[in-house]
This record gives C-alpha cells, sequence and structure tokens, in this order.
C-alpha cells in the first residue's frame, strides 16, 4: 500500500503546471550498482545462515546416529570384556606382572583403534608407549613396537619408524573371539624376539571412564631366572611338575597361553573404552550442534528483521519527502 500511495503520489507531482515550491528530485546517494550490492549482501546474508543451520542440522543427525551405534556395539562387547578379565588374572597370580624388571630385550605392544571420533585414547596410548619406549632404550637394551590399530601406527610411523617391528590392522573389523587373538599371539610370538613384553591398552571402567593400563608378560628364561633369585616369583619352586615335561616347557606353554589371555582381554577392554569414548564425544558435539543451531536462529532472525525494517524505513522516508 506504501508502494502504491507513493507512485500516485509522484504521477500528480509530475504532472502539475504550477507548484509552490520547486521539486527536487529525491537521489539515492549510492550508485546503482552500490545499491544492488547493498540489497545483494542483505539477501545473500540471510541465505548463507540458512545454509548454515541446514548444515549443522545435518550434523546433529550424523552425532546422533553415531552415538547410538555406537551404544549398542559397547552393550555387545562389554559381556566379553567382563568374562574375559577372569582369564588373565590366575596367571597374574602366578607368574605375577613385573613392570619394573630389567631385561635387555623389551617389546611394547600399543593396542589402539582403527578409527577415530573417540576422543584421546590414542593419544594415550601412544604417550605412554613412547614414554616406555624411551625408559626402556640404552646402548646396553633394545625395544621395538608391535601395534595393533591403525591409529597408534599413524602416530608412530612418524618418529619410531626403525623400531616398528610389526603393525597389525584391521583387528575389530570382525566381532573378536579367543582363537582369533590366540593365532595372533603365536605369530607375534614367532616373529619377536623378548625378554619381556609391555601390553599398552585402556583398561574399561565406565562409559566416561578408561585408565591407560600396561601388562608386562615374561618370557620363560626370565621367569625362571626371577624364580631362582626369589623376590616374588619365588613362590614357583614351590609347585610339583607332572609328567614328562620339563620346567622350561611348562613354562614356555604358560608364558605363551598367559600372552594370548592379557592380548584378548586388553584388545577387548580397549574396543569398550572406544565406544564409551566415541559415546561421550558424539553426545558432546550433538549438544554443541544443538548449541549453535540456537545462536544460528537468532542470528537469523535479527538479520531478517533488520532487513525488513530497513526497507520500511526507506519507502516511508521517501514518501514523506515526497509530501514535504
Amino acid at each position: 500500500m506504501a508502494l502504491a500511495a507513493l507512485r500516485r503520489e509522484s504521477r500528480r507531482m509530475a504532472t502539475a503546471v504550477i507548484s509552490p515550491r520547486p521539486i527536487i528530485p529525491i537521489r539515492s546517494s549510492l550508485a546503482p550498482s552500490e545499491e544492488s550490492a547493498l540489497s545483494g549482501v542483505r539477501s545473500i546474508s540471510t541465505q548463507v545462515v540458512r545454509n548454515r543451520m541446514k548444515s549443522v542440522k545435518s550434523i546433529q543427525k550424523i552425532t546422533k546416529a553415531m552415538k547410538m551405534v555406537a551404544a549398542s556395539k559397547l552393550r555387545a562387547v562389554q559381556n566379553k570384556t567382563e568374562n574375559s578379565r577372569g582369564l588373565w588374572q590366575p596367571f597374574t597370580a602366578l607368574l605375577g606382572d613385573i613392570p619394573s624388571v630389567d631385561v635387555k630385550k623389551n617389546v611394547v605392544v600399543a593396542i589402539s583403534s582403527d578409527k577415530g571420533l573417540c576422543g584421546g585414547i590414542n593419544s594415550t596410548v601412544v604417550k605412554i608407549s613412547r614414554a616406555l619406549h624411551k625408559l626402556n632404550s640404552d646402548p646396553e637394551k633394545e625395544c621395538k613396537y608391535v601395534i595393533l590399530g591403525e591409529k597408534a601406527k599413524a602416530q608412530l610411523v612418524r618418529d619410531s619408524k626403525a623400531h616398528i617391528e610389526l603393525s597389525i590392522t584391521e583387528l575389530q573389523k570382525i566381532p573378536l573371539n579367543f582363537t582369533q587373538v590366540a593365532v595372533l599371539a603365536d605369530d607375534i610370538l614367532k616373529n619377536v624376539e623378548y625378554d619381556a613384553l609391555r601390553v599398552v591398552f585402556n583398561k574399561f571402567h565406565s562409559v566416561v571412564s578408561f585408565v591407560p593400563t600396561t601388562s608386562t608378560i615374561l618370557s620363560p628364561e626370565i621367569v625362571e631366572r626371577e624364580s631362582e633369585a626369589g623376590g616374588k616369583l619365588g613362590e614357583l619352586d614351590s609347585y610339583e611338575i607332572e609328567g614328562a615335561e620339563s620346567k622350561s616347557e611348562v613354562l614356555q606353554n604358560l608364558t605363551e597361553f598367559q600372552f594370548s589371555c592379557v592380548l584378548f582381554n586388553a584388545a577387548l577392554e580397549n574396543a569398550c573404552s572406544e565406544q564409551g569414548a566415541r559415546m561421550s564425544a558424539m553426545d558432546s558435539s550433538s549438544r554443541n550442534a544443538g548449541d549453535m543451531l540456537d545462536r544460528l536462529t537468532l542470528t537469523y532472525n535479527r538479520t531478517r528483521q533488520a532487513s525488513i525494517t530497513t526497507e520500511l524505513i526507506e519507502i516511508i522516508s521517501g514518501a514523506s519527502a515526497l509530501e514535504g
């Protein structure tokens, strides 16, 4: 209506022959190109905000879906993890877990995930692995890496490529079982010379809590040496060995089975920690996306209202100038 009134008023003023005061044409202080650019900026600004809101909504849907998938996988692997804890505990009671043992050949087995978006669990494993490698590396000692998982490999290969003895990825592509891990442990023992295996992983406590843990498995020779020297492994001599096998053969079998059990439990514990960390990360991302969406909605409404208000002011100012 204001535009129609403005047109009628301009036609009336143009057709008048005599006017009490000269008609001064109203001209904009902006050039035509600047006016079109200004109107374009207004329309683009709201369009950009709308596109941004659409993108944030899509990301929020993805993060919510990933959280649900992680929760489903966590429930599936959590029961296996709790049951696997009963496998390695008797070996720890019998053969001990001595992280401070001084040996010449150390192997750090770093267990990480193959995928990201799960917080800092992989970085924690890498930091502890590097610290153990530095602690057990000197001219008289040798320390190597065995890596399980793509993320630890990607970080350790940057500065420790020469020390990586073996690397295995896509371990969790299929559901883990003891047979699969036992074959993997046998391959590691055949390809790596060691006096002590130090397995680094994340121990699962809850969805929001996981503890970086190190388990130490000694070779049969070191176990026999430590048992003869007394200390924590001195009680091994109190057991009697039945059958034709010697003590060294029994210790060899026990050590291999202990490593398989510890590796199986460590892989499951790390898988649980990964899914729990991913749940927490995706939940935090969904909340952040919601907060960003609220801010973008407020910005969009303010921008649209400012554009409407500016147009109304221009129309009213033009009509008032023509009347006055």
